[in-house]
């Protein structure tokens, strides 16, 4: 049975040229198996949208209707925590959950999840990270502080408030990558182990094949449920991408 961990590999594709860059450093442009599964994700939601816009109708087919209906949803969910302000981050707060749901998705049905790679979810964390303190910096400036020393606080508890709110600041990124690449990772794993048991028993005759059948179900089960994960995850991902710029853009109504 193959190791649970060999479909994380990263594996090169289309090879190209490499780049070199001052100080002896080089960027190699090879296509690998992640590249091209985030490739193929954002073509899909190009190409789907692309589909969905053509064919706009007062009365909606079903394409322009499951199009309209992610705006909508996302749409409500971002004015529900940034409020009134909410339109000028949506764009943003659209395309990284589309984005993710994409590509968690294509992983149930490719051997390659490339949210299951740390080096994504940490990149599509640090986004939200500095497009968080950009916003927050040109909105608020010095006010930034605020962020930190919630108001109403005795001046003796800030002394212990203040150093826990900015470690739970900067610890942001590295939760909000963490949380995606474990749940995507571990539900792939899960996937896989169970599935192995399936052929092994199966192979040991009648009373293995009777055997199989609960591994079986588990695998079934475990699909059905990595399908919720998938959008889940990417719902989280939004969420939380929203309540953090919620502390940013409305930092004067927080204190």
């Amino acid at each position: 049975m193959a190791s649970p961990m060999e479909q994380f590999e990263i594996h090169k594709g289309l090879q190209l040229p490499t780049v070199p860059l001052p100080g002896g450093l080089s960027v190699d442009l090879s296509l690998n198996n992640s590249i091209m599964a985030m490739l193929i994700a954002a073509g899909l939601v190009i190409a789907f949208f692309a589909i969905a816009t053509s064919r706009a109708a007062v009365v909606p087919g079903r394409t322009q209707l499951i199009a309209e209906g992610l705006f909508g949803y996302i749409d409500d969910l971002a004015a529900g925590i940034i409020g009134p302000e909410s339109r000028k981050f949506f764009p943003y707060v659209f395309s990284i959950f589309l984005f993710v749901l994409t590509m968690n998705m294509l992983g149930m049905f490719l051997a390659f999840t490339a949210t299951s790679q740390l080096a994504v979810t940490v990149t599509l964390a640090l986004m939200t990270f500095f497009l968080v303190l950009v916003v927050g910096f040109i909105r608020n400036g010095a006010k930034m502080y605020k962020l930190f020393v919630p108001s109403g606080v005795p001046w003796y508890m800030l002394l212990l408030v203040t150093p826990i709110e900015i470690i739970s600041f900067f610890l942001r990124p590295v939760t909000l990558a963490l949380r995606l690449f474990g749940n995507m990772l571990g539900g792939h794993v899960a996937l896989k182990v169970f599935a192995g048991f399936v052929p092994t028993l199966a192979a040991l005759g009648a009373v293995g094949i009777v055997g199989a059948i609960l591994p079986l179900a588990g695998v079934v089960a475990l699909t059905a449920l990595e399908f919720l994960v998938a959008f889940l995850q990417a719902f989280v991902f939004a969420v939380l991408t929203c309540v953090y710029l919620n502390d940013v853009v409305n930092l004067g109504d927080h204190h």
